[in-house]
């Protein structure tokens, strides 16, 4: 499976930055994935979700109150109420970013635009989708996301949205696990996503990847080391908060066919 129009040539190429540069800037925010973007990040992960008149926001709480210091349910204010709020997690980083806006999806697809190299994995919330319905939410993420289906790829810890995303128009989708087991390797194989998302630390050492039609994701890796390590394991690409640092190490500026071939699942 493609995910981007250009192939990754080295091992940095293969990380997703976090809701951008989410180490250094505000996460979710314009500054913070044109940061990454510019450090040569070639994919992004940012979340979506929606103000009381359903405009895509790209914000990962719905309390505002650890990003923006407002005290607030994104869900009951508009679009036009959310405007004036500054995205700047004020407990992390004060003043320093106290002009940052709140980004619609709208806003992040024309930054987007700028690379049409790299790709984005959109995620959208649960809360989002308990408060708005799934199919209201999957229509309106696949129709905002219409013109940018060659370098956008839906991703959720629901599953049943991504379904009704896929039926919608949706050409790819990412399921992010939200437990290792049995049952969930079965929801997979039923759902068939593109892209299988996990927190690595969820999967125990002596298990071995799941096959299918998919490719995998892990996230919440800050160490190279570790990073190095799944993909040899056969992991596609490295979800991580603090992308400048790992596109920089030496250890990932190794070529991909330097990375030996995963085990083989002999279940």
């Amino acid at each position: 499976m493609k995910l981007s129009t250009t192939p990754p040539h080295t091992l940095a190429h293969r990380l997703v930055a976090h809701r951008g540069d989410s180490q250094n800037y505000p996460e979710n925010t314009l500054s913070a994935l044109q940061a990454a973007l510019s450090a040569g990040a070639r994919y992004i992960e940012f979340d979506v979700q929606f103000s009381a008149d359903k405009v895509p926001i790209v914000i990962h709480d719905d309390k505002l109150r650890r990003t923006t210091g407002v005290k607030a349910n994104i869900h009951q204010l508009t679009a036009a109420e959310l405007a004036p709020l500054r995205a700047s997690e004020p407990q992390r980083f004060g003043k320093q970013f106290k002009d940052e806006p709140i980004p619609t999806l709208e806003n992040v697809l024309q930054l987007l635009a700028q690379w049409p190299d790299a790709t984005a994995f959109v995620e959208i919330k649960q809360e989002a989708v308990a408060h708005f319905g799934t199919e209201a939410v999957a229509r309106r993420m696949v129709a905002a996301l219409a013109a940018h289906q060659h370098n956008c790829i839906l991703i959720s810890f629901d599953a049943t949205v991504l379904q009704a995303a896929r039926n919608a128009g949706m050409q790819r989708i990412g399921w992010v696990l939200s437990k290792w087991n049995n049952a969930a390797r079965q929801q997979a194989e039923q759902l068939a996503p593109d892209m299988l998302f996990c927190n690595y630390k969820k999967i125990p050492e002596r298990d071995v990847l799941w096959p299918g039609v998919w490719s995998w994701a892990l996230y919440d890796i800050v160490d190279p080391a570790i990073a190095l390590h799944w993909f040899t394991r056969g992991v596609k690409i490295i979800e991580t908060w603090d992308v400048t640092a790992m596109l920089r190490d030496p250890r990932l500026q190794v070529s991909e066919s330097t990375v030996q071939k995963p085990e083989k699942n002999n279940d």
